[in-house]
């Protein structure tokens, strides 16, 4: 079995194909092409919009030329995607009409199906990192796209530079009766619980960095850390590394008072109760945060998803 059928991705980024220029210009003619405006993807309420290579030609009176970032091909290997970064010429005067037709992953992503939400991962992630990297680290000079938007280079000193990725784990706290530990940090609204969340530092391991974030915010030390999964996250450049982890002594648990203001425990009949009557707001169910909260939830039997529908909030 090839690489490629092994694949746990809908989209077949095609990386020998970024090098090719001339390949990457007769997959364009045929594309489907997404549009980006300051990170903000073309969408209806549901759904990804594309564009042909025509239509965006088309729309040069009104949008910059922009840069071309291919995403890769479909599952059948014959449909190329790429992202089209651009901005208006001549910019509406109000943000309403700038915007209209287009939306961001917060608002859209848990909406799209598996290949959309791939390819806006992709796209959104690009879009944030070009429009912020435009000089030289190294000279200051200006950098362009290339590589079919995979990397920028330097004109003065053809540097390389590299899309970035911030590490960040995000973890499930448990205590021995299976019971979870949810913080609330002050910039969510009132009752908006989460999981507990924070960057891995220079030299520091994924378990290293579960552990010291929980101490920092919620005042317990965990053991039996486990990796459950990860998730692209470009909000604006992350990867969230998904762990549970046991604490012994959950009543040692308490809120640091900055980061997180308030902590609570959960049984799987609180957690029901809290949604029932809007007691607390949980993460979109977007997020792997929700995820995990979601299979511990139906991790034991009598317990279904439906009981988690309710209110949700991001910030």
């Amino acid at each position: 079995m090839s690489a490629r059928n092994q694949s746990l991705s809908p989209i077949n980024r095609a990386s020998h194909l970024r090098t090719d220029a001339t390949a990457l210009e007769e997959l364009w003619k045929k594309a489907m092409i997404v549009q980006i405006i300051d990170g903000r993807i073309s969408a209806t309420d549901d759904a990804l919009v594309f564009c042909d290579a025509a239509t965006v030609s088309a729309q040069m009176d009104s949008f910059i030329e922009g840069d071309r970032f291919f995403l890769g091909l479909g599952r059948d290997d014959s449909t190329p995607y790429f992202a089209w970064r651009t901005s208006w010429i001549n910019e509406p005067a109000t943000k309403e009409e700038k915007y209209e037709g287009f939306a961001t992953l917060r608002e859209l992503g848990s909406s799209l199906d598996e290949v959309e939400i791939s390819l806006a991962m992709h796209a959104v992630g690009l879009a944030n990192w070009h429009a912020t990297h435009p000089c030289c680290a190294r000279c200051g000079a200006a950098t362009v796209s290339d590589l079919g938007g995979s990397v920028r280079v330097c004109v003065e000193d053809s540097t390389q530079h590299h899309p970035r990725t911030d590490p960040a784990v995000i973890v499930l706290v448990k205590d021995s009766t299976d019971r979870i530990l949810l913080g609330h940090q002050p910039v969510w609204p009132e009752k908006r619980f989460s999981t507990f969340a924070g960057f891995v530092e220079p030299g520091e391991s994924f378990e290293e960095c579960v552990s010291r974030e929980v101490f920092e915010e919620a005042g317990v030390y965990c053991n039996d850390i486990n990796y459950l999964r990860s998730q692209a996250w470009p909000f604006p450049a992350s990867i969230m590394i998904a762990f549970e982890a046991i604490t012994d002594h959950p009543e040692n648990a308490r809120p640091d008072g900055e980061e997180i203001t308030e902590i609570r425990w959960f049984t799987r009949d609180e957690m029901k109760k809290a949604v029932a009557s809007s007691d607390i707001l949980l993460p979109p169910s977007i997020s792997v945060a929700r995820k995990m909260i979601t299979a511990w939830y139906v991790g034991k039997e009598g317990y279904v998803v439906s009981d988690l529908t309710g209110g949700e909030s991001w910030r």
